[in-house]
């Protein structure tokens, strides 16, 4: 009986010599490792493809990792998969089984995950949350876990990941340079999330609705902050 990297491997194969068109295929590496959720990585690197796997998948139906190879391959090479294996693996992915399964996964690489406190080295995130909570919510949201990351991130300004209860904001904002009504903005646009909860529509997951947009906008210095972060990231 083949292994699931085995059978994997022969996937990402068969994706490969379709999407790229060359007939030579890399050698391929395949790992199923515990993530947070469903999450997947392919890349290149001297001239071998690895791959890494959520194990949460280790168990799937030969045709969802033949959709998932087709889905990672075309990210390789910057394409967007084909409808049907993009439908067929997010269809699998939101079976309640597999959810539970990925929000378990979640939730313990969670608990791991340390954040610094709320109170930065220039702003205080529980004071600027109950700033806002007051002037756009009328105090009606419930306070989260509140902090800044570990790392000084600038591609992912700021989480709020609903099954830790918790907002997370990149300590590249808890800067002196950085003007306070925009870290007031990051942090609102996560506190949405609190009142605007993610929805499935169509089988997939919308976490930013219509409804959110429109809040979003009524920031008071909206344009403002967006091209200042546009600039930052």
């Amino acid at each position: 009986m083949q292994s699931g990297e085995s059978i994997m491997r022969g996937f990402i194969a068969e994706a490969f010599l379709q999407i790229s068109g060359r007939t030579a295929i890399p050698e391929i590496e395949v790992a199923f490792r515990p993530a947070a959720g469903l999450n997947h990585s392919i890349r290149i690197r001297d001239r071998m493809i690895h791959a890494r796997i959520s194990d949460i998948l280790r168990v799937a139906p030969p045709e969802i990792l033949r959709s998932l190879a087709f889905i990672l391959v075309a990210r390789l090479f910057r394409q967007r998969a084909e409808a049907d294996h993009l439908r067929r693996y997010r269809d699998y992915c939101y079976r309640p089984e597999v959810v539970r399964e990925a929000d378990l996964a979640r939730l313990a690489q969670g608990r791991r995950s340390e954040i610094r406190s709320a109170a930065g080295e220039v702003y205080d995130l529980a004071r600027l949350f109950v700033r806002l909570n007051r002037l756009y919510f009328r105090s009606s949201l419930h306070r989260p876990l509140l902090g800044w990351s570990m790392r000084r991130s600038k591609r992912i300004l700021g989480h709020h990941d609903d099954l830790l209860e918790r907002i997370v904001i990149s300590r590249a904002l808890d800067d002196e340079d950085i003007p306070e009504f925009v870290v007031e903005f990051v942090l609102y646009h996560e506190m949405l999330h609190l009142k605007h909860p993610s929805r499935i529509v169509d089988g997939r997951r919308i976490h930013h609705t219509a409804a959110f947009r429109r809040d979003e906008r009524r920031y008071a210095r909206y344009e403002e902050a967006l091209e200042i972060l546009d600039s930052i990231v």
